[in-house]
Parts: C-alpha cells; sequence; structure tokens
C-alpha cells in the first residue's frame, strides 16, 4: 500500500486531511500528524511510531512536510531511518492542499517518481495571484 504521511507545525496536518476527506472521501491510507506547541520531539517522535505501527516494510510512503528542515519533518526522516523504512519514503516539503489531494488522486495511477514530478508541477502551478475583474471600465 501506498501511504500519504502528512507532518507538520501545529494542526495543519489534521486540517488538510479534514479538507482531504471532503474532497476525495476518507482513506485509511492517510495519515496526518502535527507537532503541537506543548510537544517536544520526543513527544512527537512516539506519537508518529504509534500512527505508523501499521506500515511494513512492503509499503511505500509518500511524507508531505510543511517545511523543509523543520522539527516535524526532519524528526519523521530520523525516525524513518531508524524503523528501516526511509527507503521506501519518498519525501515533498513546502506542503498545500492542491499538492495533497493530487498526491492523494494520483498515488496509486503512476509510477512513484513520475507522481513527485507531476504533483510538484501541479502544486506550483496552483499559486497564482488572483485579479477579481470588476467589468467596470475607468473613466479616462
Amino acid at each position: 500500500m501506498k501511504y500519504v504521511v502528512m507532518v507538520t507545525h501545529g494542526k495543519m496536518a489534521a486540517g488538510i486531511k479534514d479538507s482531504l476527506e471532503m474532497l476525495a472521501g476518507k482513506r485509511e491510507e492517510v495519515l496526518a500528524l502535527g507537532l503541537l506547541e506543548s510537544q517536544g520531539a520526543d513527544e512527537f517522535k512516539a506519537n508518529l511510531a504509534s500512527m505508523l505501527a501499521g506500515v511494513s516494510k512492503d509499503d511505500e510512503l509518500i511524507v508531505l512536510g510543511d517545511i523543509i528542515g523543520g522539527s516535524p519533518l526532519s524528526t519523521t526522516l530520523s525516525y524513518l531511518d531508524e524503523a528501516k523504512l526511509l527507503e521506501r519514503a519518498v519525501v515533498i516539503g513546502g506542503m498545500n492542499l492542491p499538492l495533497a489531494l493530487s498526491c492523494v488522486l494520483m498515488k496509486d495511477t503512476m509510477p512513484t517518481d513520475q507522481l513527485v514530478s507531476t504533483i510538484i508541477a501541479e502544486a506550483t502551478g496552483s499559486i497564482k495571484e488572483f485579479v477579481l475583474e470588476t467589468g467596470q471600465e475607468e473613466d479616462i
């Protein structure tokens, strides 16, 4: 199975998971964990270990983190290395809802390397300035 594992600061991961369920339905392979302000890295790591307890060495992980180099993603990579799961993981930083949605919907339709380039392109393309045109012309 391909798992999508979202790790963030605060409640962002849970919020994105909630939005994903609205858009794509509830999925057991979508996991979310946030590093709360009251937690340290050790507690986060213990929660991560518990959340990933059902993942086998045959499963693949697509890890989506909010910030590259941030504590949630760094701690996750450390845990995956210790658990011998890192070689079965692809890691992407800078998560947003379009990226997560594309990942969930497409993860089983193409090879993982192609998935990564596709979802990054789609997520990047979704970041634009939105200009609302009023339809009124200015008087000159």
